[in-house]
């Protein structure tokens, strides 16, 4: 799907990217967790993501489990956006394609999913009409 962190170059060392691998799966089972229903499917679409971002597979159990109690401990997504803002507009719009196949996987959408990601547009600087086009292609893909 994307590779976005092995071609990309940071002045930073790694604590940077495992940061924002940890702020993205953080996100990504926030967005999971909000219909209150986190699948088996969920999880694999969220561990799948965060391997092609650059974790190291014998890492991803770890990564996962800390953003599943930094998501259980926050209360606001904007702990969890910050950093992922901040990167480059293809980062963000893959973060968005898989948070609406996160939302897709279950093959419905309910209220909390819809607001979540009207929010998640403003907050990552991504445009309205993006955000559709994004949400109409995975759609389409997932019927």
């Amino acid at each position: 799907m994307f590779k976005l962190f092995k071609n990309k170059n940071l002045k930073n060392d790694n604590k940077n990217n495992e940061e924002l691998l940890l702020k993205t799966a953080s996100l990504l089972i926030h967005a999971a967790k909000i219909d209150e229903n986190y699948t088996d499917k969920e999880k694999e679409i969220i561990k799948k993501t965060i391997i092609e971002l650059g974790a190291e597979q014998s890492k991803i159990n770890q990564i996962i489990s800390e953003a599943e109690i930094n998501e259980q401990n926050s209360n606001q997504i904007l702990d969890f956006t910050k950093q992922i803002k901040n990167e480059n507009n293809e980062f963000k719009i893959k973060i968005v394609e898989v948070l609406w196949n996160i939302i897709y996987s279950n093959e419905e959408i309910d209220i909390y999913e819809s607001n979540l990601m009207r929010r998640l547009g403003g907050l990552l600087y991504v445009d309205d009409k993006i955000m559709g086009q994004i949400k109409e292609k995975i759609k389409r893909k997932n019927n």
